[in-house]
């Protein structure tokens, strides 16, 4: 992963769980070239950890809102990350 990558933690709310949101982001990050990971939270978020190329992290941050047609997005929030994620491993459901 080259210097200018960015690794950002999104938590997104609303009804994102059981609507197959964690594998359609997955999806939707390995088409922009992504690293990272997906996973529900107990309180029914979902948690994206996405890094890379400044404009692809973007472009995933804005898909979040949407994601699949069964889901419905209330709040995505989005920080930036010290993480590291391996760029080895592609973009997990977790």
């Amino acid at each position: 992963m080259s210097a200018e990558a960015r690794t950002v933690r999104c938590v997104v709310a609303g009804r994102v769980q059981g609507v197959y949101y964690r594998a359609t982001a997955a999806r939707e990050a390995e088409r922009l070239g992504l690293h990272g990971w997906a996973k529900n939270l107990a309180d029914g978020r979902v948690e994206v950890i996405a890094s890379g190329d400044p404009d692809a992290v973007a472009a995933l941050c804005k898909w979040l809102w949407s994601g699949p047609p069964a889901a419905s997005v209330v709040q995505v929030t989005v920080e930036e990350s010290a993480l590291t994620v391996d760029c080895n491993r592609g973009f997990d459901v977790r």
